[in-house]
């Protein structure tokens, strides 16, 4: 009886020490780790929950920019990090769902390395054409393609992205052949496109929205389940007679494995409580994105079940990165 009066008494100290924890954290700044360059939707998204959770709560949130190998430098520092609070990382579907399918190795797990806080938005992709271009909708593209067999050339910003296997999923639902042309990030493909030397090229609504506004460039179809706000003349690829082209990239944050619950729901609710905010919605609307928020469940359940919809398509391409 004396062991199990002191075992309890330990455990009600160690919960009462980790409440007190918990009341006080954060009680110095956090590392939110985003996966690529400045400037971005990622970045962008990290800079204003940082801005959001200063203002509301007085937090200190320094975002750290890590670009490299698709988002896995990043993810990789997440995961071995401590699971302390103190380390946040911008995941989206590129790195979270598509690189494990990708990558024969791999340094991390998501799954299992890497516990999801709450999703904070999620960005279509829009194909377009250059501005003279005898194409004017997806049908004339599918026509094209199938009087003329891997003549139209689809570019994309690399091997492997979301954007290639839009290019699969695309051919598979139209039953046509397009040559995939990968460049080393948009910076490249795009003058290739505005220079006639490939037919489409496809990236994120924010990354080509300035393009589309000063006319350089057409759009053709986005690749959401509805209309994208910023591009509401612009008509999806099902709205247009094409089924399963729907991807849109969602980013939310994730910390290592282990972090504290009550940490974790601390953030969920920070990030939820931004989302309230028509400012910070009005932003990602004007990025060319929708706001998500929701539970750490429900973003878990969106990255498995994307995982498991485009599993398929990438092992029928066989596109695989060492």
């Amino acid at each position: 009886m004396k062991n199990l009066k002191w075992v309890a008494a330990m455990l009600m100290t160690c919960c009462a020490v980790a409440a007190a924890q918990a009341a006080s954290y954060p009680e110095r700044a956090v590392r939110l780790i985003v996966p690529f360059p400045p400037a971005g939707a990622p970045d962008a998204l990290a800079r204003m929950l940082s801005a959001f959770v200063e203002e509301k709560h007085g937090w200190g949130l320094v975002v750290e920019n890590k670009p490299g190998a698709g988002g896995n430098l990043a993810l990789d520092q997440a995961a071995r990090s401590r699971p302390d609070g103190y380390t946040l990382v911008m995941g989206q579907t590129d790195n979270v769902v598509l690189n494990p399918l990708i990558y024969s190795k791999l340094t991390y797990d998501p799954d299992k390395d890497l516990e999801p806080v709450g999703l904070v938005a999620k960005g279509a992709l829009v194909m377009v054409v250059k501005a003279d271009s005898p194409y004017q909708t997806v049908d004339d593209v599918i026509k094209a393609a199938k009087a003329n067999p891997e003549k139209v050339t689809f570019a994309s910003p690399g091997y492997g992205t979301s954007i290639h296997i839009v290019h699969q999923l695309w051919q598979q639902a139209s039953d046509i052949n397009i040559t995939h042309v990968p460049y080393k990030g948009s910076a490249f493909a795009l003058p290739d496109l505005l220079g006639g030397r490939v037919d489409l090229y496809m990236g994120s609504v924010p990354t080509l929205q300035g393009q589309i506004e000063s006319g350089a460039v057409r759009p053709l179809a986005v690749t959401s389940d509805a209309r994208v706000a910023s591009l509401k003349d612009v008509p999806t690829f099902r709205e247009q007679g094409v089924e399963g082209v729907e991807m849109a990239s969602a980013f939310g944050l994730l910390v290592p494995r282990g972090t504290p619950a009550d940490i974790i729901s601390k953030w969920n609710t920070a990030i939820n409580d931004m989302l309230q905010s028509p400012e910070a919605r009005g932003k990602i609307t004007q990025m060319g994105a929708d706001s998500l928020g929701g539970t750490p469940q429900q973003m878990r359940d969106l990255y498995a079940n994307d995982r498991q919809r485009l599993g398929d398509v990438i092992r029928a391409a066989g596109i695989k990165l060492d």
